[in-house]
């Protein structure tokens, strides 16, 4: 993704201007404290880390030469500290999409994959589950054995990804300073509908005064609907749906949850786009109508 401003209003500038940490040939101390910092905070989901939850006798062990960053990286989300964070309070669909995200810096591709990681859990248990993301040929060609994972999806490469990798991730990542243990959507399935359905996912702005941050959608969908502007007879029959926020006129209420849906054609987006932006409302997420 290139550095725009777009990229700072999604929250992924911080990726776009750094490379992958990496424990390069004649690493010193310092380096490998660099790589201990990284990996905590991509496998732990950049959840706070007290310093008696550090797990010392592994960092030891990398610090010494005892250990690659892979086998840290597995060592860590296979720890009673990952499982006590993110495999006890969660259901497992929840716990299969952040490994993902933890392990392979990207989120489920299709429910498929889903589907596998359940049986392996379900049948081998959760260790080996773990050791399937890291043993995989899709980790040895992006991370290595030095390389700490990262969120690749938001780099575009063209080489093995998917264009609903980057609109996914966006539904676990929620910026930079955000933690996976401390969103609106709690140990709720970011991605299970979207999944079912095999549909790309909304993008939501992470952060910002009113723009998206806190939305949720409706848990049953019924968000109100109306259609914002006349459509002709002959007019693309492609629907869209316009997800909105903070619209601060006098006669409407001041709630931060957006419970304002707009139903448009596509050759009337822009002009609604417009209108909403002088009720003084954020846009919360574009999507196709389904």
């Amino acid at each position: 993704m290139p550095i725009t401003s777009a990229a700072s209003r999604l929250g992924t500038t911080a990726f776009d201007q750094t490379s992958p940490v990496e424990l390069r040939p004649n690493w010193t101390p310092e380096d490998a404290k660099l790589v201990i910092q990284a990996v905590y905070r991509q496998v732990l989901g950049n959840d706070y880390l007290m310093q008696s939850e550090r797990l010392i006798s592994l960092e030891s062990l990398l610090t010494n030469g005892k250990l690659s960053v892979k086998d840290f990286v597995r060592a860590v989300a296979k720890s009673e500290l990952y499982k006590t964070k993110f495999l006890y309070p969660h259901f497992q669909t929840r716990v299969i999409e952040l490994n993902f995200k933890h392990l392979l810096g990207r989120a489920p591709y299709d429910e498929s994959e889903v589907i596998e990681h359940l049986d392996r859990y379900q049948n081998q248990g959760f260790d080996a589950d773990i050791d399937s993301y890291i043993d995989s040929a899709e980790y040895d060609a992006y991370f290595g054995d030095a390389i700490v994972p990262y969120y690749r999806d938001f780099v575009t490469t063209g080489v093995g990804q998917r264009t609903v990798g980057f609109t996914r991730l966006f539904r676990l990542y929620r910026g930079y300073a955000n933690s996976d243990r401390s969103q609106l959507a709690g140990s709720a399935s970011r991605l299970a509908a979207d999944l079912a359905k095999n549909s790309a996912s909304a993008i939501i702005a992470p952060s910002g005064s009113s723009q998206g941050w806190s939305y949720l959608p409706a848990k049953q969908g019924t968000t109100p609907s109306r259609t914002f502007g006349r459509s002709s007879q002959g007019s693309t029959p492609r629907l869209y749906r316009i997800e909105v926020t903070g619209i601060s006129l006098p006669r409407y209420p001041k709630v931060r949850r957006s419970n304002k849906e707009f139903i448009v054609p596509y050759e009337q987006l822009s002009n609604t786009l417009q209108q909403i932006n002088k009720l003084g409302g954020k846009v919360a997420s574009i999507t196709i109508a389904q």
